[in-house]
């Protein structure tokens, strides 16, 4: 069975309020992946510990997030990412279709996922939301799960997961 999640180190257990790791080999060790990850996966979700704490303090008003303040963000957006493979269906496209469609290169297989609407864990917010709020909220830099602003890049493929 092939790998399903890799994940690239992160902060070891110290310094939980910093956003940037004091590791110093954590930077060789992403950078010197990144070979491996473009040759031997066929889809990589980026998510950033920058920006989780970003989402954490400015969307989520959180004073001090914790470890499973920042493993629910990565849990609900994963779990939307590969929802077809829990609930397959005609209407549901699963991971291969998504790396058919998306993915105009082999090599060009690093996907930034955004998530909405975010809600805090244990947080029983309910709001109604259009489809063209959702989507406006989903590609807002304080939504997305990699540190970057993409209104000062392009877009190769972008696909939109409702459920």
């Amino acid at each position: 069975m092939r790998e399903i999640v890799h994940l690239q180190a992160g902060q070891c257990g110290n310094q939980i309020g910093s956003k940037v790791s004091q590791v110093v080999v954590e930077h060789y060790n992403s950078t010197l992946s990144v070979h491996s990850l473009i040759m031997d996966t066929d889809e990589t979700f980026s998510i950033d510990n920058e920006a989780l704490y970003d989402i954490c303090y400015q969307s989520l008003r959180l004073c001090s997030p914790t470890y499973e303040n920042l493993n629910h963000l990565v849990s609900v957006t994963m779990s939307g990412v590969t929802t077809c493979l829990r609930f397959p269906g005609q209407l549901n496209a699963d991971l291969r279709k998504l790396a058919v469609n998306m993915v105009p290169f082999p090599t060009l297989h690093f996907f930034m996922p955004g998530f909405a609407p975010l809600t805090a864990k244990g947080s029983q917010q309910y709001r109604a939301l259009t489809v063209a709020n959702l989507t406006q909220q989903m590609f807002d830099a304080k939504n997305m799960m990699t540190a970057c602003d993409s209104r000062h890049g392009r877009y190769l493929t972008v696909a939109c997961v409702f459920r």
